[in-house]
Formats: C-alpha cells, structure tokens, sequence
C-alpha cells in the first residue's frame, strides 16, 4: 500500500535535512510552500512538520517557523571498571578529558522501593530504599540523568547514607561503599533505547520523540547487589564507551 501524503512529504524533508539541503538552523519552508510543492493540503504539510518535530529533526517556534534542529557535538561517556574503582567521579573525570566542567544536581528521599527495584537489589518488596535522583550537567547544561536506589538495611546510620552529603559526597558509588565495608566486586549494565518520557524531555531540554539509550546498572559485592540506578542519556549528544579488562591465564 502506499504511503500516507504527509509521510512521503516528512521522508522528502527528511532527506534533505539529512543531507544537508537543509542545514542546522535553517528555517523550512512554510505549510503553504511545502502544500504548494507537493500538491498536498495543508492538513498533510502540517502533519509532516509534526512527524519531523516528533523524531528531533527540527523545532517549531511559534510565530516564527520551523528550524532544522542543530546537533549537538556527540561526546563519549566511558564504561570501565579500573576508572570506577580508581575513586572520585566517573562523570567529572570524563567531562575534564574533553574540557567541559562536569557537574550535577540532586535530591535523596526515602522510598519504598518499587518491585523491579526491589528485585534488582535483592530486597524484600517494599523494602525502605534510599532514591537519589540526578540531573548531571556539562558546562551547566543539562546531559544526563540517573535515579539510583541504595537499600537502607545497607546505608541507614552511616555517613554514607545520603550520596551527595556528608564527609564522601560527590565520590563515586565504588568508593563511597568501600567506605562502609560494602567491596564491590562486580558491575552490570544492560543498554536498551526507547522514547525519552514527557518529564525527560523537560529535564534534559530535549525536543518531544527524543530517543534516548537507558543504562540498567547494578553495583554489587560478592555477597549481593549495593546500588542500582537507571541512566538516561540523549542518543545525539553521547556515545558509549566500553572498556574490557581481558585476563591472561
């Protein structure tokens, strides 16, 4: 079957974005133009512009136009072991590497802890667990975001309770808990992709249909998990870099 007018109009005007016809910060023609040249409606030339501002490729601005989104330059983020146990802040130290003063703001409270996160830490359902939610920030602009949860059974009356507080605030997950008697031995991640949720959009100051990578990770001992979070990160703004230790026998 054939395609819908306003989807073979967005796949024109996608092509000539990706192509570079239409560069970042050029504003597109208007519906009337666009109806015009494909011998459309306006119901159709409008539809399109909506699909295009839904996938991220341009920003309406009301009373102005339509603007080819400008792509921000892609950094990397590094997923490694030895930088996480070394101490500090994984994030600051990748944010330095590339001159940019990396940054982050937060809140803990005590939550109880919702099923899957429940059965990611090993606890009991509706255990206490603490929720610290991140916004971090690359020269104060908004690139990432994390919600992790510690279980309280582990945390509560030491001075590591809240991560961004006390005498270790602002150290990594690795360190923080090694200062507890907690010696993590293991990290898991599990990387899926999906739409970034209304709220993200917000945080991140992303446009509506962002995709977005989501970092399933699990800090854990030898006996059990410690730290689960989940990290958001915008899909045209970073790039993922594992690094793998190989073992010599």
């Amino acid at each position: 079957m054939s395609r819908p007018t306003y989807q073979r109009i967005a796949d024109e005007l996608r092509q000539r974005i990706i192509t570079g016809i239409y560069a970042p910060g050029d504003r597109l023609p208007s519906r009337q133009a666009i109806a015009d040249e494909f011998g459309a409606g306006m119901g159709a030339a409008a539809q399109a512009l909506r699909q295009l501002v839904a996938e991220g490729h341009v920003v309406a601005r009301t009373g102005s136009g339509t603007y080819v989104r400008s792509r921000p330059p892609v950094r990397r983020l590094t997923r490694s072991w030895y930088r996480e146990a070394r101490g500090g802040s994984p994030f600051r130290a990748d944010m330095s590497a590339q001159s940019l003063r990396g940054g982050w703001e937060c809140s803990s409270e005590t939550v109880v802890a919702p099923a899957d996160i429940a059965d990611r830490l090993a606890v009991e359902p509706a255990a206490p667990v603490m929720r610290t939610r991140y916004t971090f920030t690359a020269d104060d602009e908004p690139v990432m975001l994390s919600t992790s949860y510690e279980p309280l059974e582990i945390t509560r009356g030491t001075p590591v309770v809240l991560p961004e507080d006390g005498p270790h605030a602002g150290r990594g997950v690795v360190e923080r808990m090694r200062e507890i008697g907690q010696e993590i031995t293991y990290a898991a991640e599990i990387v899926t992709a999906r739409l970034a949720e209304a709220e993200e959009v917000d945080r991140l100051g992303v446009s509506r249909g962002q995709v977005v990578m989501v970092i399933q990770r699990t800090y854990s001992t030898a006996e059990r998990p410690v730290e689960t979070a989940d990290i958001v990160v915008p899909v045209d703004r970073y790039e993922l870099a594992y690094m793998i230790p190989v073992r010599q026998e």
